[in-house]
């Protein structure tokens, strides 16, 4: 007897191709713009680009998930990516790059919570979080192949034959995604008549804060990526610190892919359940030591393990959240409070890459590192000691 059935199956092929060919064009469209302005602050605002409509969108892309089928957003988010991937490609200014980031926020505030809404429906609860784990690996194991295939390709064939292997993949994921078969019923709207159409728009915004535990786990996320990302820099880092080129700058956006990767395919053989809560602080605090070392580091190998190893503490949170998430969502909510958590996502890493720039710009490059992974540090601090209930919890209590 199989695990999952058959759909589940495709919209995990689904998210591995279209995560593929969105991190291959992040690494190519981060190449184009350094070699273009080479300013630290310009990559920062390649997220900001990203991150403004990937933010702004999210909590209608979350009341309108629940309201339609999520298998058509998934068709008309990797249709928005395919045209943001064709612009970027013949892209000639960096206002072009801007746009075709732009373009790739829209996408990405209806992604995350179609993936979600579309998980608890094919998936029983009983298996909900080794289904979190197998699809964070489609996810991770495209966040290793695309960054990589990327900086092979650009030092190699050039920007023409890394653009098309990434458009061929979004082309295989939209066509992954009518095999599905997912009979979407009519919404059963349970709220009262005199709801309105804002009071229905804020309302995963208002369950979210209103559940001590689930925003302590989103915030702690969030703020420990805000402060502690590193990959919005990576081109200037392998340019200039670590002088490996394109092909060092793919190795080191793989990376955390790659400790990511192996981490959740163990956690699909051994799920998280007991001292939860306490494994999260644990991981975030490693994940800002490891950015510490990042930026004392000078050499390409010793580099690319710590971030592998960030990477494979930042795969226990998320495993940890996404789990969270979907055991504390009601049904009838679950597309809202996934773009709610889409926004915290969003705010880590867009804000997060368009914070980096700025403090590089500051600070200089290896101080804003530095910094950031101390602020991670404070961050699992703060939450530790006023949210004592974080350090008890246990997933199969919630």
């Amino acid at each position: 007897m199989a695990l999952f059935n058959r759909s589940f199956y495709y919209l995990v092929g689904v998210r591995f191709f279209g995560s593929f060919a969105v991190q291959l064009q992040a690494v190519i469209l981060g190449w184009q713009m350094y070699q273009l302005t080479r300013d630290p602050l310009d990559l920062g605002l390649v997220g900001l680009a990203e991150a403004i409509p990937a933010i702004g969108l999210a909590l209608f892309a979350g009341y309108l998930i629940d309201r339609t089928n999520p298998r058509r957003v998934i068709i008309g988010v990797i249709l928005v990516s395919l045209t943001s991937m064709l612009l970027a490609w013949h892209a000639k200014t960096a206002m072009e790059l801007f746009s075709a980031a732009f373009l790739t926020g829209c996408a990405r505030s209806f992604y995350s919570p179609s993936f979600q809404a579309l998980t608890s429906r094919f998936v029983p609860k009983d298996r909900i979080n080794k289904a979190i784990a197998l699809s964070t690996s489609s996810m991770k194991l495209a966040y290793v192949s695309g960054p990589s295939a990327a900086g092979i390709l650009l030092g190699w064939k050039g920007v023409d034959t890394a653009y098309l292997l990434g458009s061929s993949f979004f082309i295989v994921a939209l066509i992954g995604s009518f095999l599905m078969a997912y009979d979407h019923g009519p919404y059963r709207h349970v709220a009262k008549k005199e709801a309105v159409f804002l009071d229905d728009l804020l309302a995963g915004m208002r369950f979210v804060f209103s559940n001590r535990m689930l925003l302590s786990a989103l915030s702690l996320d969030m703020f420990a990526v805000l402060f502690g990302g590193v990959t919005a820099m990576l081109p200037m880092i392998s340019e200039e610190i670590l002088h490996a080129g394109p092909q060092g700058l793919g190795f080191l956006r793989a990376a955390p892919a790659i400790g990511a990767l192996g981490m959740s395919l163990w956690l699909v053989r051994n799920p998280i359940n007991q001292n939860a809560g306490r494994l999260l602080l644990k991981a975030v605090a490693g994940f800002g030591i490891c950015i510490i070392a990042f930026a004392a580091s000078r050499n390409i190998a010793l580099s690319c393990v710590i971030l592998a190893l960030s990477g494979a503490l930042d795969s226990i949170s998320m495993v940890i959240r996404g789990s969270i998430v979907q055991l504390c969502s009601p049904e009838q909510m679950r597309g809202r409070i996934a773009a709610v958590n889409s926004i915290f996502i969003g705010s880590s890493n867009e804000i997060g890459a368009f914070e980096s720039g700025l403090a590089a710009r500051l600070l200089g490059l290896v101080p804003s590192l530095f910094f950031g992974g101390v602020m991670t540090l404070v961050t699992v601090a703060i939450i530790a000691q006023f949210v004592p209930e974080m350090r008890k919890l246990d997933l199969d209590r919630l």
